[in-house]
């Protein structure tokens, strides 16, 4: 009778967190960012029919990277429950801490059962407040832990690479135009390399506390995205012929000394 195959549970669950992380490695990165009047979430996504990036509530949205068809369950789920304990009790019991508690309890199930895979996902569950003070972004992994972040965070992809370049350089107040390009030169950075990506490639959507009706949630479709990343090269060029003047300016000054001399 032969001996049967066995494996530690530590070694069975790390087993499994690596199966989820390199699934997704596989995926397309996604950041998400405070500016001065919300939330912004700029994926790298040449999709027009699948997003990663949704409203779930008024004031709350959902982006998530990795296999779509699971990410996609998760966010109905979440929707749903939204809407229930937004009808059952009042919309203002609708948060986005409570909604990453329910996905912290489903993840957390799925990646400790032996019955099925663990989920290849990574999830992002954002409220705009009042102030920048008050806005939420949670982050949740396979694996159903919670992680509170705070000014820039990214998922996917080479994460690691690309939220060491937003730490850098996010900044509080940043404009929505600043944040957006800043987000593009940090999805751009593959492997130390730089690619080009253009907004075809890009899904661009925000939380933004300014607007008046209670829903906060907004794309940013072509159009408006292209304005937006216009707008840094619209700036240098405006200040090329002030520079050009003063050099020739100062080469004049030069010029008049040495014939006076």
């Amino acid at each position: 009778m032969s001996t049967p195959f066995y494996v530690s549970p530590q070694q069975a669950m790390a087993d499994r967190a690596e199966y989820a992380r390199k699934g997704i490695a596989r995926g397309r990165s996604l950041v998400v960012l405070q500016y001065a009047d919300g939330i912004v979430f700029v994926a790298e996504n040449p999709s027009r029919a699948l997003h990663k990036v949704s409203e779930i509530y008024d004031r709350i949205a959902f982006a998530a990277t990795g296999k779509y068809n699971e990410y996609e369950s998760l966010r109905i789920g979440g929707t749903r429950y939204a809407d229930l304990r937004g009808y059952t009790y009042d919309r203002e019991d609708v948060t986005a801490r409570g909604l990453a508690n329910l996905y912290a309890q489903t993840l957390g199930n799925i990646f400790s059962s032996t019955a099925e895979k663990p989920y290849e996902v990574e999830l992002l569950v954002a409220q705009v407040g009042e102030s920048p003070a008050e806005d939420e972004i949670y982050r949740l992994p396979h694996d159903g832990s919670i992680i509170d972040e705070h000014g820039s965070v990214a998922v996917g992809g080479n994460s690691d690479q690309i939220g060491s370049y937003l730490d850098q350089r996010h900044e509080d107040g940043m404009s929505l135009g600043e944040a957006v390009r800043l987000a593009l030169a940090s999805l751009s950075r593959d492997n130390g390399g730089e690619r080009e990506l253009t907004a075809d490639q890009l899904e661009v959507a925000v939380l933004d506390r300014t607007r008046p009706q209670q829903r906060k949630f907004k794309r940013v479709l072509s159009r408006q995205l292209a304005r937006l990343l216009e707008e840094d090269a619209a700036a240098e060029t405006a200040d090329e012929p002030a520079q050009d003047a003063g050099d020739a300016e100062e080469a004049g000054g030069s010029s008049g000394s040495s014939d006076e001399g």
